[in-house]
This record gives C-alpha cells, structure tokens and sequence, in this order.
C-alpha cells in the first residue's frame, strides 16, 4: 500500500479535496501506482494529511465516479484500469483559430444592428446570481418542449398587453431563434407547402422554409406590403409577412391591407399567415397598430416573435403563438422536438420581464433609437438631392433612394474606401427586380448621433462625386 506523499497548499484558492484528487490521479496516469494497488484508508490518509476525513472522502468519491479507482466492501479502495478511460495528454493544447480578424466599421449602417452598449447587464447578473443561489438542480433538467409553462404565462400577458396578441400559455411555444421555430412550424404543417414572401424580403426565413422543402413564391408588394390580389394567383397556401415593419422596405402594412390577407386566408382551407414581428417594439409616429393576430377570428395567423431585437442577439429566445387549430398537431408531432432553450435562461428572461426591467430597458431604448432615428432622417433630408427617404417610421432602419444614374455597387464600392458599409437593397431580393433609382438601406443602431451624421456628412460628399461623374458621362 503506497503511503501517498501528498503537499498540500494551504494557502491556495484551489480546495483541499481537489489537490488530493488531483494528485492520485495524475500518479494513476503517470504509472506511480499500479493497477490494483492499495489506497490508504480515509481516515488513515486524513491523519497523515492533518485534514478531516470528510475532505479525503470528497477525494475518494470524485476518483471514484471518474472511474480510477474501484471499492470493495470491508477491504477498502483499490486502483483501477486506465483501459477504456478517456485521457487528454499532458501536453495538450488547443491551438487558437487561425480565422481572418472581422473588420471593424469606422461607420457601419447595418439594419440589423443593436445597442448593446445598452444591454441592462447589471439586472440580468443580478437576477441570474439570485436564481444560481437556490442552487436547485430543477433549472439543469431538461424541461417541457414547448418551453417553461412561466415564461408562456409572462409572454402571453406581456404580447397581448403591447400588441394586441389573444392567446393562452399553451398557445405559446419557446425555442432558440427564428430559424428553430420555423423548422419546428414546418414539421407541425406537415408535408410540403407553397409559401409565399413579399420581394425584395427577409431571405434568411425564405432560404431556411426552401431548404426544408418548401414551394417559394415571391410576391409583388407596393407601398401597403404584399398585394393580395397576387397573393392568391401565387397558389401559396402559407403567406410570411412583417406587417409592423416589413423588412428591409420598412412599410407598416395599413389596416384595410390585412384585412385582405385575413380575408384571404380565411377563403382557402389550410391557409395560414406567418405574422413575423420582429420589432414591432420601436415606432416613432403614431399610434401602434395592433398585430394581425388579434384582428383575426378565424384562427389563421401564426404570430413569430423574438427578444433578440429588443435586447440581444445572443438572447436566442424566440416564441410562436400557435393558432388554436394547429395544437393538436403539434401534440402529435412538435412534442417530439426538446426545448432548444435552457430552463435557466429561460426562467432569467421571465423574472426580467414580470420585474418590470424589460419595460423599463424597451423605454430606454426606444429614447436612445429615436434619438438616432432622428438624427438620420434629419441628416438625410438636409440633402435632398443626394437621398430620396422612406421606411422611416418604425424599426430600426430606413431606406435611402439614390439619384439617377448612381449606381448600387458603385456606391457601396466608394463608401467602403472611406470605412462606411451601407447595404444595398438588391441583396435582398429573391427575385430581380425592375431596374430603377439604387437604394440603400441605413440602420442606425449602433451608432450614436454624432457618428450617424458625420457618416451622412462623407456618404453625401461620394453619392456627389458619382453623380457628378454620371452626368459628366465618366
């Protein structure tokens, strides 16, 4: 039986337990004690150590769960097989990725761009600490698939308070993204369906429902969003639209509009709408019009919502609010699917929304965005000739038309060399449109104003110069 000549060090922030663990372990893979061999009794090592038998036990359990040592009643703990351990040796190392650093901006007027200078990072440690502090093994368990029945609850009251949304908890499904919940939406339709988005539109959602095997159909939209008229020549049975803020044209689809399409989909059977309202939190005039959801009476709308706009894109919380109908299948069918979200982050966003801290943090931020908003559109419009607005009532972006004969890539070729990226609309489109005015699209939330108009200030001096050069005929 080998005596163990272990030096512990008191003084280290490292727990008496770990070190003796760490010790007989790496004398285990080292060789230094043999298969089979011995270990000295808890309490004989405990007296050797000058520590209590408690911390020797601590030692002895964790060597013992890990598989390097095995017990045999009355006789004590004995050294166990290397064979079938997984080991990392002892000169492991994982190499840092040898990706290409990202280019920071000077001025970048991304349209999905968010202020996280402004995430409320002190509230969100503080309800985490106090949750990770009951120390229940309930918040590590696999929870429902649908998500918690809590933050369901605190969702359900909180979207039919700011938008209008009628449902129930269990019309509530919760899952990491848009792009989970819409493979999760696929799988609850069932079979392959002819989905309709309007052009130019958001092509992340139309490559995600194409991939997983749906017919696409673009279709037309004018200055109320997508036209219903060709929405029923499309032969889609399933319609995506963004009424609150369609992106990237930023059109708040009008009152009689919807109406249409909730006319439409109640004319057909299996026909649904997916309501996309990924940020309908920030408007800038006038009155919040209510979803599409709460005007529909015939169970048809499936209403999309996200919290990554509104507070983080690495709050991967996302939900769908399931019209009646369609619950039975996802019953039979989305219950196969586990919870993509952690029960943890999951009860963190509750507590942060029923607190009150999520209203609070939504005012702020709508302060700070209309401020840059603003600051945007008031650089914009002071130079007509270079920049034809639209789009710029809602969300966080807006629209830039260019004068004739600028063109989109060679605007964004120019604004580069001076350290600004713009987004031109044609990158959107799944479908190409009739030639006509280069548009961009300027996002300004994560810019501050000063910034913003220095940006406008170079941006109008290059559309100038392409200008002039277009007419000049250079």
């Amino acid at each position: 039986m080998n005596e163990l000549t272990i030096s512990l060090d008191q003084a280290s922030p490292r727990p008496l337990y770990e070190q003796i663990y760490a010790y007989i372990k790496d004398e285990i893979q080292n060789g230094g004690l043999p298969r089979d061999e011995r270990l000295p009794s808890s309490r004989m090592l405990a007296r050797h150590l000058e520590v209590s038998r408690s911390t020797v036990a601590l030692a002895y359990e964790q060597l013992l769960s890990e598989g390097y040592i095995y017990s045999q009643p009355g006789r004590g703990y004995f050294v166990n097989s290397l064979e079938g351990l997984y080991r990392l040796p002892a000169d492991f190392d994982v190499p840092a990725p040898a990706a290409e650093a990202e280019h920071r901006w000077a001025y970048d007027f991304s349209p999905s761009g968010v202020d996280l200078g402004s995430f409320p990072g002190n509230v969100w440690r503080r309800i985490s600490r106090g949750l990770l502090a009951q120390d229940d093994p309930y918040f590590f368990q696999q929870g429902e698939p649908e998500g918690e029945e809590e933050l369901r609850q605190v969702i359900a009251s909180y979207v039919h308070q700011a938008r209008g949304v009628r449902c129930t908890a269990q019309q509530i499904i919760v899952g990491a993204g848009n792009d989970y919940l819409l493979m999760l939406l696929c799988a609850i339709l069932g079979g392959r369906r002819v989905c309709a988005m309007e052009n130019p539109t958001y092509k992340k959602a139309w490559d995600i429902l194409e991939i997983l095997g749906n017919e696409m159909r673009a279709v037309a939209a004018d200055e109320g969003g997508m036209e219903a008229e060709a929405l029923e020549k499309s032969g889609a049975s399933i319609a995506y639209v963004m009424p609150a803020h369609q992106y990237p044209l930023g059109i708040v689809m009008p009152a009689g509009r919807r109406r249409q399409l909730l006319n439409w989909a109640a004319a057909g059977e299996g026909r649904y709408i997916i309501e996309d309202d990924y940020d309908s939190e920030f408007r800038y005039r006038g009155r919040p019009i209510p979803a599409l959801q709460g005007l529909d009476g015939n169970d048809r709308v499936i209403y999309l919502g996200t919290f990554s706009k509104s507070i983080a894109p690495a709050i991967r919380i996302s939900f769908l609010v399931l019209p009646k109908p369609l619950l039975s299948a996802y019953r039979e069918r989305g219950r196969r699917f586990s919870s993509t979200v952690p029960r943890m982050e999951q009860k963190i966003l509750a507590e942060f929304i029923r607190s009150g801290a999520y209203e609070r943090h939504l005012n702020r931020m709508r302060s700070v965005y209309k401020a840059r908003h603003d600051a945007l559109l008031e650089s914009l419009k002071a130079h007509p000739q270079a920049f034809r607005v639209s789009g710029e009532y809602a969300g966080t972006h807006l629209l830039a038309a260019l004068p004739e004969g600028v063109k989109e890539r060679q605007a964004a070729e120019a604004a580069k060399k001076a350290d600004i990226r713009v987004y031109g609309l044609s990158e959107y489109e799944v479908v190409p449109r009739p030639a006509g005015r280069a548009v961009l699209i300027l996002g300004y939330a994560n810019m501050e104003e000063e910034k913003i108009k220095r940006a406008v200030s170079l941006l109008t001096e290059i559309v100038g110069q392409l200008h002039g050069r277009g007419k000049s005929g250079v």
